[in-house]
């Protein structure tokens, strides 16, 4: 039985797509074949590198979201279960960043 689900894939230019459905098995043959969004279509092939399944759609979505707003370092870390390293990468790393600022 199909179930709402947040999906990490990753596209032939190694860049990551995120997506949301209710039934994963078919999404996943619309995005192989061309017929999935139009960003997957022109980096074929993709591969699932990470799903979450949820009892509802929306819930699945709001993680999608949530995700998408994510930099690459901490999907990679999310998909390879590093989970300490999570807040890590949450953290600002720009030099700019107050904690980067040193006195004169």
């Amino acid at each position: 039985m199909a179930e709402p689900t947040m999906y990490i894939l990753k596209c032939s230019n190694d860049l990551y797509y995120t997506g949301s459905t209710k039934n994963l098995k078919r999404r996943l043959k619309q995005h192989q074949s061309g017929h999935g969004a139009n960003f997957t279509k022109k980096y074929l092939p993709i591969e699932l590198v990470y799903f979450e399944s949820f009892s509802r759609i929306d819930w699945a979505f709001y993680r999608e979201k949530q995700v998408q707003r994510w930099s690459r370092n901490k999907k990679e870390a999310l998909i390879n279960s590093e989970v300490n390293q999570l807040k890590f990468f949450s953290k600002c790393q720009n030099e700019t960043h107050f904690r980067n600022y040193k006195k004169v």
